[in-house]
């Protein structure tokens, strides 16, 4: 079973690991640059995914107060049988590719520690071989 993530192909400064296909349309969607036609295509597809998969509640395994706030180490991952999201994503995907922002999807088995699960997607701080 491979989890599916679509990923910037820059990583970012001092982090590590690559910022989600989602940060980058929520980008430009703040960008005052973009195109209007190109606002309205992010728009459809980012409410698609406010209306269908749930913002998850934890990003790191500390039980700490407040740590689900800071020290977010955890990354999200498509699970292989969410079909209509993983097509939604590539939608999205070919749209930041056509302005120029170049992504990458990683397939892996081995994700990292679970921190959060639902139907569609888990999120794992990940292992040290995991492709981030």
């Amino acid at each position: 079973m491979k989890f599916i993530r679509i990923v910037r192909q820059e990583p970012i400064s001092g982090v590590g690991y690559r910022a989600g296909f989602l940060d980058a349309a929520y980008d430009l969607v703040y960008d005052d640059q973009t195109p209007r036609k190109t606002y309205r295509e992010l728009m459809t597809v980012l409410h698609w995914f406010s209306d269908n998969l749930e913002r998850p509640s934890k990003f790191n395994r500390s039980s700490q107060k407040g740590a689900h706030l800071k020290n977010t180490k955890g990354l999200s991952w498509f699970k292989p049988t969410a079909a209509d999201h993983i097509a939604k994503a590539f939608e999205l995907r070919r749209v930041l590719d056509d302005l120029g922002i170049f992504t990458s999807v990683l397939r892996s088995n081995r994700i990292g520690y679970v921190v959060y699960e639902d139907e569609f997607q888990i999120v794992a701080e990940p292992f040290s071989d995991t492709p981030t």
